[in-house]
């Protein structure tokens, strides 16, 4: 056990290594060496990184242990660049400090979900609470339409704030709105798989069936329709429709899910401005007017493209490239950021870390023999891999703009912990789908077996006790009661009056 954890705990001192070379060579190329506040961060958050390993060895020994190390490396790596467009931005008189604040986010993130570790030793305590956790997440998912805390940012309406600080709540929402699918879809799955009648080779579910995926779809639309967030509504339609396959094992629903999904998309292209205009630059990104629109033209997505184009297959190095021409380099364009300075051979290092992640949550989903945590497992899972998708597919023209952001990487401490946190709950469900079963043969597990059938025997013998009590003192009412009927019956009447 301990040539294990040893192993375990090099492949996550290897993991720091690799994000303090990063960001050791991108400081030496742009700033002359490494500065002391940042470094005094970057040490309280290995330093984390680190207890919160131990918390996971005592308290989910036997959880995923390749999910921490991919999330070290996703996370150093989107704060180097981020940190790297803060230097040119100080160069040129316009300092930012995102990439400090990148690393507050993650040393906060890393503190709750130590917390989590210690406090979640089941995960199955979650499922008490699903429709706690259904208002929840329809109040944090709403809560950027109030009117005094509620702000519009880029023509999207999914922020919350406070004077200069804002979080984006939909991005805890989708936690919580997992934990309530996971748990509806266990205790309704055998109503859903069932089918009705067959259609093009596929059994079609009932028509009182469909109530769920309906009302999520227009959810879904509601979040497109008020708050002008093409992603998120996308992301938690997909989700369910997910879920739903998982829970039932008809293809049906994803054929059903799909319709819908192109008539909102359809319908939304045509209805919303917004929408239709990331069509349009999706289309035809490279045409004059496209580029030459000063809102909603391609002008971001192509410098995006070119900036892929310029790092080539190994990039122009850490701290070398000129990332800050997109705009939004650090948040929503952060995978071509990457693309210039790493090149081709570091975008796919960066799917393979994610690749990594989604496997290892897959396999977990898989392995695990309780079926809300089969559902939660691949929920949480398929919710980062649709977010990988919409954001590579987005800047590389498989699909349009979305709006999302890169996990652990993106600028943003809403979407940072939030990460952080559905990372953990993939470990803590992991270690339960590792954890071997006990020896039957042994020791322990019989004396606990005879312990528990003999404590059987005894409820047994109380409760016979008391059955026959009960009939007895029954039978004596009985008796009596057929005494006293007898005595005052009309023959004894009869013979006591002759006498």
């Amino acid at each position: 056990m301990i040539s294990t954890r040893l192993r375990r705990l090099s492949l996550l001192l290897f993991s720091l290594l690799v994000g303090f070379v990063g960001f050791f060579q991108m400081f030496a190329r742009t700033n002359g060496g490494l500065p002391g506040p940042f470094m005094a961060m970057l040490a309280v958050t290995a330093v984390l990184f680190i207890a919160l390993w131990v918390l996971l060895e005592i308290f989910q020994p036997y959880g995923s242990q390749v999910i921490l190390p991919s999330v070290v490396i996703l996370s150093s790596l989107g704060t180097t660049l981020i940190t790297r467009i803060d230097l040119r931005n100080a160069k040129i008189g316009e300092p930012t400090k995102v990439g400090m604040t990148q690393l507050v986010w993650l040393s906060l993130a890393l503190v709750l979900c130590g917390i989590l570790v210690v406090a979640l030793r089941d995960y199955r305590v979650l499922r008490r609470f699903s429709y706690v956790s259904m208002v929840v997440g329809l109040v944090l998912l709403l809560s950027p339409m109030l009117p005094v805390v509620g702000r519009e940012i880029g023509g999207a309406r999914i922020w919350v704030g406070v004077g200069s600080h804002t979080i984006q709540p939909g991005e805890f929402a989708k936690l919580f709105l997992a934990f309530f699918f996971a748990a509806y879809l266990f205790d309704h799955r055998d109503q859903l798989a069932v089918g009705g009648k067959k259609f093009l080779g596929m059994r079609m579910p009932r028509i009182k069936d469909l109530g769920p995926i309906i009302i999520v779809w227009m959810i879904s639309l509601g979040v497109l329709v008020l708050q002008h967030d093409l992603g998120t509504s996308l992301m938690y339609f997909a989700m369910f429709v997910s879920m739903l396959y998982v829970a039932t094992g008809r293809t049906s629903w994803i054929a059903i899910g799909a319709v819908f999904f192109i008539v909102g998309a359809v319908v939304a292209s045509m209805v919303f401005a917004h929408v239709g205009a990331r069509v349009d630059a999706w289309l035809h990104p490279f045409s004059d007017a496209e580029y030459g629109k000063e809102f909603g033209g391609s002008g971001q997505l192509v410098r995006g493209i070119f900036g892929l184009a310029a790092g080539g297959l190994t990039g122009t190095g850490l701290g070398q490239g000129r990332p800050w021409i997109t705009p939004l380099a650090n948040s929503d364009f952060i995978y071509s950021s990457i693309g210039e300075e790493l090149g081709l051979t570091g975008l796919l290092v960066v799917l393979a870390l994610y690749l990594i992640i989604v496997a290892s949550g897959m396999i977990t989903a898989m392995k695990i023999k309780d079926g809300f945590g089969k559902l939660l497992a691949s929920g949480l899972v398929f919710t980062m891999a649709f977010q990988v998708f919409t954001v590579v597919g987005g800047i590389t023209l498989v699909i349009p703009l979305t709006g999302l952001t890169m996990p652990y990487m993106a600028a943003g401490g809403s979407s940072l912990v939030a990460n952080c946190i559905l990372a953990v709950l993939l470990i803590i469900i992991s270690n339960a789908a590792n954890k071997p079963a006990p020896e039957v043969s042994s020791d322990t597990f019989q004396y606990e077996a005879l312990a528990v059938l003999r404590q059987h025997e005894v409820e047994e013998q109380i409760e016979g006790k008391g059955h026959r009590s009960s009939r007895s003192t029954g039978s004596e009412n009985e008796s009596r009661h057929a005494h006293t009927d007898t005595s005052n019956s009309p023959t004894q009447q009869m013979k006591g009056g002759a006498e």
